[in-house]
């Protein structure tokens, strides 16, 4: 049976090999061999390897003989509330919210189902019960709907910015403030499809920011977002001249970060707030540092000290 889907917009002006390699996670010479074979083919319109995919085109997948690996569990992923309505997890880095093309990697929705946690049917398909996500180099708390009144509900609150969401992450540099604002539009960065950048041309963004502890070559703060564009906080951050330590995509010194033993971006979804889809009681759920962040963070601490006693 084949499948048909649109050309992912990060992909558009890409070769079509490298296209359905990102799309199938296939290498780029076995992506080649399927449009050779025609098995990956662009409907209306003729296609090799080296055509470059457009806006609109419809991809149509018709491969054989490829048995589906079965999607990896994060048996590491803590559940931190549940009941009837709702659960809210702990997600470990390197856990995507949801399947989709190209990621092969363990999913919050695939592992709660594999587990046995009962997931609404409401949502699009492969993202039920998702009313919010975070990235896959983003750890902490997400919130998942068991019920159809929660996914309602709380689809509303996180779209009406009703839900107080908490981050903790450790900037590089001294930051000037104990507490700001960013207000700053975001869109995507023409120099990659997979980057953000504030331009006029954006979509409005709101970070709050307030100083929780200083090291002088690095700052950790607490953040709270008015609204939830992809990568946020990392281009905001990246915007006032102290990318997140850790994140090298926007800016933040590699030495550093092999310094403090961190292997992505210091940003930990700390703490949600909102109330109960059915009770209506304000409920506060809160996490901790996974163990990587809380080393590097241990490290800046023995840093500052080392560097007071000398």
């Amino acid at each position: 049976m084949s499948t048909i889907v649109p050309a992912p917009d990060a992909l558009v002006g890409k070769r079509f090999d490298v296209a359905v390699a990102k799309m199938t996670g296939e290498s780029r010479s076995k992506s080649s061999e399927l449009i050779s074979s025609g098995q990956v083919r662009l409907l209306h319109r003729s296609s090799d390897r080296s055509t470059t995919l457009l806006a609109g085109d419809m991809v149509e997948f018709d491969i054989v003989d490829r048995e589906p690996e079965p999607e990896p569990v994060s048996m590491d992923m803590a559940i931190v509330y549940e009941d009837d309505d709702i659960v809210v997890v702990d997600k470990p880095v390197g856990v995507a919210a949801h399947a989709s093309v190209g990621w092969s990697g363990p999913t919050v929705l695939g592992s709660l189902l594999q587990r046995g946690v009962h997931i609404t049917d409401y949502g699009a398909p492969g993202r039920q019960g998702i009313v919010s996500r975070l990235d896959v180099g983003t750890s902490g708390l997400m919130l998942v709907c068991k019920s159809e009144l929660a996914y309602k509900e709380m689809r509303r609150q996180f779209s009406e910015h009703e839900v107080v969401k908490t981050y903790h992450a450790i900037a590089q540099g001294d930051l000037a403030q104990d507490k700001a604002t960013i207000e700053a539009p975001i869109g995507r960065a023409k120099v990659s499809d997979f980057r953000f950048t504030v331009t006029p041309a954006g979509k409005p963004a709101v970070t709050h920011w307030d100083v929780l502890e200083r090291f002088g070559e690095a700052t950790l703060a607490k953040i709270n977002l008015e609204t939830g564009r992809t990568h946020q906080i990392r281009v905001h951050f990246s915007s006032i001249g102290h990318p997140l330590v850790g994140d090298h995509m926007y800016g933040a010194n590699p030495r550093l970060a092999e310094r403090l033993g961190l292997e992505r971006q210091w940003l930990h979804a700390m703490a949600l707030d909102f109330r109960h889809p059915r009770t209506r009681v304000w409920t506060h759920v809160e996490s901790r540092y996974p163990a990587d962040l809380q080393h590097a963070l241990d490290v800046l601490r023995e840093r500052r000290e080392a560097r007071s006693e000398a």
